[in-house]
């Protein structure tokens, strides 16, 4: 797999949003739900990195009504976890070099 990392902020709660099926307004919420209104996803951000997500293979369709609206779940998929499991142990090693520098035991 090429390398995927480091993901943006957004990619980043999108994918963390998605370990259960969530359709797109239920994305928005728990990321502004998760940084207490820190990251506030726009439509256009939000559906721009689900289509780009869905074409690296990283999230899929869960389920999608058949109504007017056709409100699609996505949920993420065994590559985006890789993806997102590659970024985390990104983070944790920036967490822990800086936890080190500022122990002064680096």
């Amino acid at each position: 797999m090429e390398k995927q990392t480091p993901l943006t902020e957004a990619l980043f709660y999108i994918l963390l949003s998605l370990r259960k099926p969530n359709h797109g307004y239920g994305i928005i919420q728990e990321v502004e739900g998760l940084t207490d209104g820190r990251v506030v996803l726009g439509p256009g951000t939000l559906y721009g990195a689900i289509q780009t997500m869905t074409a690296k293979g990283w999230i899929r369709i869960y389920s999608e009504e058949t109504d007017s609206r056709k409100k699609k779940e996505y949920i993420i998929t065994e590559t985006g976890r890789r993806v997102f499991a590659e970024e985390k142990r990104r983070l944790e090693e920036l967490l822990r070099n800086a936890e080190k520098m500022e122990e002064g035991t680096w």
